[in-house]
């Protein structure tokens, strides 16, 4: 007879965890569009509050690789670059709509001008950073699944760390790079300015140094998510 708590683990079961790690990538993304505006002071140096949300999406798909496999964790990432691309256009609608106001011209909901500050697209950004992302993740996912067949699936920490520090850095380097030397130089449109040599190292290290460090932090929610997981969820160790 077949215990009960096996007849749970069932493949619906596997994708309500499937879809749940999925809602987090996708919900963390999408707030790192959002809110990339807001800047913040840590020691010192301004970092965007983007950075809060944005690794979460690594630990996602790094819980994705070694629960699903490397092919679910790819989908994800697609599935993650066709939603910002969806967002984008529709911040980009809402941006060109025409605002309603009253018989005598007062706004209707948020006022124009507050609404363009918040929500305001600058194409260099918007494009920096999903070339970026798409760049990094599918770097992530790679190097996750390079380091389970080295150690041939042993230490856990090894592969969660060494693929999202290698994927940080790369992201890091492309966003700041695309967006504030190589747009500004290819389209002059007096936004934005391309930076110095000195100012993107220290944008590049900072930023890196942040996200970086939140890697290995969070080192104790990924074998805990692993371990949840792995009792939750039955998964073939022929996965990857």
């Amino acid at each position: 007879m077949r215990n009960p708590a096996d007849r749970e683990r069932t493949p619906d079961r596997a994708e309500k965890g499937y879809l749940f790690l999925a809602g987090i990538f996708l919900g963390a993304l999408v707030l790192t569009n959002l809110i990339a505006g807001r800047f913040f002071f840590l020691f010192g140096n301004a970092l965007s509050v983007s950075l809060l949300a944005y690794p979460v999406t690594f630990l996602a798909t790094d819980l994705v690789s070694e629960i699903y496999g490397k092919k679910r964790a790819s989908q994800l990432v697609k599935t993650g670059f066709l939603v910002s691309i969806f967002v984008t256009a529709v911040v980009w609608l809402a941006l060109h709509t025409e605002p309603a106001t009253t018989d005598d011209g007062s706004p209707i909901g948020i006022p124009d001008p507050y609404f363009q500050t918040v929500f305001g697209l600058t194409p260099a950004i918007v494009f920096g950073s999903m070339i970026a992302y798409l760049t990094a993740q599918f770097v992530d996912v790679y190097m996750f699944h390079f380091w389970f067949r080295l150690t041939k699936g042993k230490h856990l920490w090894l592969r969660n760390n060494a693929s999202t520090v290698v994927s940080q850095l790369v992201d890091t380097t492309l966003v700041v790079t695309i967006s504030l030397v190589i747009w500004p130089k290819m389209v002059p449109d007096g936004v934005i300015q391309p930076i110095s040599f000195e100012t993107w190292k220290e944008l590049v290290i900072t930023s890196y140094l942040f996200k970086a460090a939140v890697a290995l932090i969070d080192t104790p929610l990924f074998y805990l998510g692993t371990y949840w997981y792995r009792n939750w969820v039955s998964q073939d160790p022929s996965r990857h």
